[in-house]
């Protein structure tokens, strides 16, 4: 990492459809090779699959997916004498997005239903009703910086 300067932040234009930032910052995440395209129309049809199934607003659903599967607390390696010790820390609330947005992309690519919007659309149902894949990564973290409590004072 430069010590120069911090990168400036790009401005991300929300989704088309919904008017949504987060939503928007979703689907470039999802994009493969450029092709937005291609990722809006997995968003969308996630969505209206999640409309269909789920009988509520698909937006508030996929966000109380992302408040799911976003870490408050992780472990960062800390050098301390030659030993290396898993610190936790709290996540930042931009970190926290990220990881989680990330960690449901990840998911739903890994899952085995036919078609990549057949998969997003049971990943964010699972992660909105607090069970799937990105949930137990979430969990995972939670327990590893739980289980390394021990080394909280080597926190910079």
């Amino acid at each position: 990492m430069s010590r120069r300067h911090a990168a400036e932040k790009r401005v991300i234009n929300p989704d088309p459809k919904f008017g949504d930032l987060i939503v928007g910052k979703f689907m470039n995440n999802l994009m493969e090779d450029g092709k937005k395209s291609v990722a809006e129309g997995i968003v969308y049809g996630a969505f209206e699959i999640i409309q269909s199934k789920g009988k509520t607003d698909p937006v508030q659903m996929f966000h109380s997916a992302l408040e799911n599967v976003a870490p408050a607390i992780e472990v960062r390696s800390r050098r301390v004498g030659g030993a290396t010790y898993q610190v936790p820390v709290e996540v930042r609330t931009e970190r926290r997005q990220a990881l989680a947005i990330r960690w449901i992309i990840t998911a739903a690519r890994g899952r085995n239903e036919k078609t990549m919007i057949e998969r997003l659309s049971a990943e964010l149902l699972d992660a909105g009703n607090n069970r799937g894949s990105a949930v137990k990564k979430r969990e995972d973290t939670h327990k590893m910086a739980e289980a390394n409590r021990a080394f909280s004072h080597y926190r910079w």
